[in-house]
């Protein structure tokens, strides 16, 4: 028998004012904003050009949606979904393929706008990870991305008549098919373990650049690599996700990211050219008029 530590019936949607809201999409945009607050603030203390720094934020935005939902196309695809892979209205979404999405736009933006690229995603690499932070609590409100079966004492339990996400509609049973607790299985909470993980991201975020000097774009890259191999290994706990041979395609988006976050913090580091630590904005303003002249 196995006392669960966690287990709330999963609640989809929230009525506010006669309106029906996703609670998912909810979160999703409310770590939009939280991670959009926390960067432009930065952008701000470092000098930077706010306005223009949140014009970019709304090309991003655009670029993360239509990323979230095209990252997954090739593992439709495999699954056999055929050209259904490509309906923009149906089909899973990504949260690498919403940063990729949100990246490359913001990117092009940026070089129309004319703003430091490297400091500007210095900036935005915490207010990245506190948006992760946020918006996981959306997949643990309505009970997604659970994994594999555990006994540990955090595990979810899934009760009879709990309403679980799409994906993880084959752990739900009837109160005649559960268990002797109750229960119909434990799993691993593997959304809780990725905000835990992005929460402690923030942080070193926020540490590594009031103790270490950097040169622009290492913070970035340390967001990426950091965040790109954390998803690698999770997602060895996920069930139910489109294969491609041992690993995912989440695993193989989250260690390409990875791979390439190390790299980028190895090519920046090697790279000449002002050293600036983030917490301090005179050095990080200095590098973006260095940039803009």
């Amino acid at each position: 028998m196995i006392l669960a530590g966690i287990s709330y019936p999963p609640f989809p949607m929230v009525h506010i004012a006669g309106l029906h809201l996703s609670i998912h999409g909810v979160f999703i945009a409310l770590g939009i904003l939280a991670g959009a607050w926390l960067a432009s603030r930065r952008v701000g203390r470092a000098g930077g050009d706010v306005v223009a720094f949140q014009s970019m934020l709304t090309y991003a935005v655009v670029g993360a949606l239509v990323g979230a939902r095209y990252l997954t196309v090739p593992a439709a695809v495999l699954g056999g979904a055929g050209w259904e892979a490509l309906n923009p209205l149906s089909g899973n979404f990504s949260i690498l393929g919403g940063f990729t999405g949100g990246i490359l736009a913001g990117w092009w933006r940026m070089r129309a706008l004319g703003l430091p690229v490297l400091p500007t995603l210095d900036a935005s690499a915490p207010g990245l990870a506190l948006g992760t932070v946020v918006g996981r609590r959306g997949c643990m409100a309505i009970v997604e991305h659970l994994g594999t079966p555990t006994t540990l004492p955090w595990g979810y339990g899934v009760k009879p008549g709990y309403d679980l996400a799409p994906q993880h509609t084959a752990l739900e049973c009837t109160a005649a098919q559960a268990g002797l607790d109750g229960l119909c299985g434990v799993y691993q909470p593997v959304a809780a373990y990725d905000l835990i993980g992005a929460a402690v991201l923030l942080l070193a975020l926020v540490l590594v650049v009031r103790g270490v000097l950097l040169r622009p774009g290492q913070l970035f890259g340390l967001w990426m690599a950091w965040y790109g191999l954390q998803r690698f290994l999770l997602d060895f706990l996920r069930s139910g996700d489109a294969t491609m041979g041992p690993i995912t395609w989440n695993q193989l988006s989250g260690l390409v990211a990875g791979i390439g976050g190390l790299g980028l913090v190895w090519w920046f580091g090697r790279r000449g050219g002002e050293v600036l630590a983030g917490a301090d904005p005179v050095p990080l303003e200095l590098a973006m008029q260095s940039r803009e002249t």
